[in-house]
């Protein structure tokens, strides 16, 4: 069975990793957990309070197959949790690292970004991390894959979906048609005849 871990920090943006979860829960039957740091509740940035299942501490790779990164502003802050260690850890074992908007602010503090492809919020937002990846950065819309590493930008969060659902082998049919409801929104004009 596929297992998903996601870490929430305080103020992490509710949106981000959703779909991820849901679909990857309710339509493919993966497992899904959520850590925090010392495993303590967290409140989004909506104003959703969540008990995580797991302690950002104690993971071990062994356990689940990809660690996803939700963003939320606490990671510009200086009290970020550092994630260093499971994030290599995690690399290390063949499995897959996802960030997400202010997550791959995390992830380049980790160094994991120096040397792969990766995306972001926009060109220079990774820079006041002190990050070496500058020239592997690509400014593009949609979460991208690179050496069992997905990012994407806060605005991608289907894109980012997909890209971890295929690192992990799940895609197929109804993965692509469930990518085409959300896409088809932008195709189409609002109810006010303006396109999205």
């Amino acid at each position: 069975m596929t297992t998903l871990v996601t870490v929430l920090t305080e103020g992490f943006a509710d949106w981000e990793t959703a779909l991820l979860n849901g679909a990857g829960r309710s339509f493919y039957g993966a497992t899904a957990h959520y850590a925090a740091p010392k495993g303590l509740a967290v409140t989004s940035m909506g104003g959703l309070r969540a008990t995580p299942d797991l302690a950002l501490e104690d993971l071990d790779p062994a356990d689940f197959d990809v660690l996803v990164v939700c963003g939320g502003t606490s990671w510009q802050g200086p009290d970020a949790p550092d994630i260093s260690s499971i994030v290599h850890r995690t690399h290390e074992a063949g499995k897959l690292v996802a960030g997400i908007c202010d997550g791959t602010i995390a992830l380049a503090r980790t160094g994991l970004l120096d040397a792969t492809d990766h995306t972001s919020n926009g060109v220079g937002y990774l820079d006041p991390t002190g990050y070496k990846g500058k020239p592997h950065y690509r400014d593009v819309p949609y979460a991208i894959t690179a050496d069992n590493v997905v990012t994407a930008p806060a605005s991608a969060p289907v894109s980012f979906m997909g890209a971890v659902m295929r690192g992990l082998g799940l895609a197929d049919e109804q993965l692509d048609y469930y990518l085409g409801l959300h896409a088809a929104q932008f195709d189409k004009p609002d109810e006010l005849g303006q396109r999205l």
